[in-house]
């Protein structure tokens, strides 16, 4: 994996396109040479154990996820094909984290973090402030102590003396967030008794643009046909192609019409593309690419330097070379 090791040689500079976000901007993968260690963790008063330890990168805390979402009453599984963690928060969230994915689902909505999540000898970590935000808790730092303070927040029981108006006042929250937080229609009046989750993410009005099942398998379609024989890596780097080309000016916008416009996918034209049957490698890269994980930033070409050759090839900015490709703009 890239990022391996990252502890003790930092991070890749990743950058991540606007692909499929419309006016959202995706989070931007941390660029460091160094991991600063993090400062003491206190939940609730009691100091927080680690078995790895938490880290700066470019001025954000980040902590591993199990030992956290297990303080604050969560469950965790581990998905070592997909690289993703999913957690069974207190409150009965279910959130899935990814590795060096900027969208996070919460509950099946699909959220952009500022920060992406990030793999380190086998354990995801993910930024401290985001984290505690969707376990339901506040996160305060203590500049002068150096200590970062959490703590887990309870829902709330709408009763005659925590009105609904009430509510609202305390946790400086608007009426639909509150009940967009809730999965309730925003116009419904819960009753009496209601629990209601009060914390919101900073980045809950952060939504990723949805995309259709159809363009989904389409994009894992072509990865698989073009680099179905590569590594992960390189089939990531064929799905961002498209995607990077859906939001230059100079192609199509659609993902449908950049796969069968033009000539640099003759599998589209052939009937290749229509018999292909992504593998799960393929569908994962197809997911995480559209979920704005990007390893090729600008990069709308990619050839076989051994096979393809010519002025215009050779003119091309080379952004990366995985496996028998080189992707380049």
């Amino acid at each position: 994996m890239i990022l391996d090791n990252v502890f003790r040689r930092g991070l890749s500079a990743l950058l991540v396109g606007l692909v499929l976000l419309g006016a959202v901007t995706l989070a931007m993968p941390l660029r460091t040479t160094a991991a600063a260690a993090g400062p003491e963790i206190v939940i609730d008063g009691e100091t927080l154990e680690l078995d790895a330890p938490s880290r700066y990168y470019d001025g954000r805390l980040y902590v591993p996820v199990a030992p956290l979402a297990d303080r604050f009453g969560g469950s965790v599984s581990w998905d070592g094909k997909q690289e993703a963690l999913t957690v069974r928060s207190a409150v009965k969230d279910e959130i899935v984290l990814g590795n060096e994915v900027p969208v996070v689902y919460l509950n099946g909505e699909r959220l952009v973090m500022d920060a992406v999540p990030i793999l380190v000898d086998g354990r995801l970590y993910a930024p401290l402030r985001e984290l505690t935000e969707l376990l339901h808790g506040r996160m305060h730092y203590d500049t002068e102590a150096e200590v970062a303070l959490l703590t887990r927040i309870k829902q709330v029981e709408l009763s005659a003396e925590d009105t609904l108006s009430s509510i609202l006042e305390t946790y400086g929250l608007t009426r639909q967030e509150l009940m967009r937080r809730n999965n309730m229609d925003a116009k419904s009046e819960p009753k009496t008794g209601t629990l209601l989750k009060v914390v919101v993410p900073t980045f809950f009005s952060n939504t990723a643009k949805p995309y259709t099942e159809a363009e989904y398998m389409l994009l894992a379609k072509i990865t698989m046909v073009e680099a179905g024989y590569e590594s992960y890596e390189g089939q990531l780097a064929i799905a961002n192609i498209i995607l990077n080309r859906v939001a230059h000016s100079k192609f199509p916008d659609t993902i449908r019409e950049v796969i069968y416009s033009g000539r640099q996918f003759p599998p589209a034209h052939n009937g290749l593309l229509d018999k292909s049957k992504p593998h799960a490698s393929a569908l994962r890269a197809a997911k995480d690419a559209l979920n704005g994980r990007n390893n090729v930033p600008g990069a709308v070409y990619f050839y076989n330097p051994d096979v393809t050759r010519g002025e215009f090839w050779s003119n091309l900015t080379t952004v990366a070379t995985i496996g028998n490709h080189r992707f380049a703009k």
